[in-house]
C-alpha cells in the first residue's frame, strides 16, 4: 500500500469521527485534504469513501443529513445529491450474477 493511500485512509477516518462528533468543520477539511493528497500523488479515493465526499465543494456528505440518496431504477443508478452545493453524481449499479 502507498504512503498517499494511507494518508487519505486516515484522513478520512478522522473525518468519520469528527462528524460524529457533529465537528464539521474540521471533517470537511480531512476531505479537501485526502482528496488533494489523491490528486497530487494520482492515487484514486478508496471506494468506501467514495459517496463519502462531494466533488465540487469538499464536504464530508452523511446520507439524510448534508445529502441525499435516491436509487434511479430506471436508470439502474444510485443518485447523491450534495445538500450544500446541489452536486449530484450517479453512480450505476452493476448487475450481480
Amino acid at each position: 500500500m502507498s504512503l498517499a493511500r494511507e494518508r487519505i485512509e486516515i484522513l478520512f477516518s478522522r473525518a468519520e469521527m469528527k462528524a460524529s462528533e457533529e465537528r464539521m468543520d474540521l471533517a470537511d477539511r480531512y476531505v479537501e485534504l485526502g482528496r488533494k493528497i489523491g490528486m497530487k500523488a494520482q492515487e484514486p479515493i478508496p471506494e468506501e469513501f467514495k459517496f463519502k465526499c462531494c466533488g465540487k465543494c469538499n464536504s464530508f456528505l452523511r446520507p439524510g443529513i448534508d445529502s441525499r440518496k435516491r436509487i434511479n431504477s430506471k436508470n439502474n443508478q444510485i443518485v447523491f445529491t450534495c445538500k450544500k452545493c446541489k452536486n449530484i453524481k450517479r453512480y450505476s449499479l452493476e448487475d450481480e450474477e
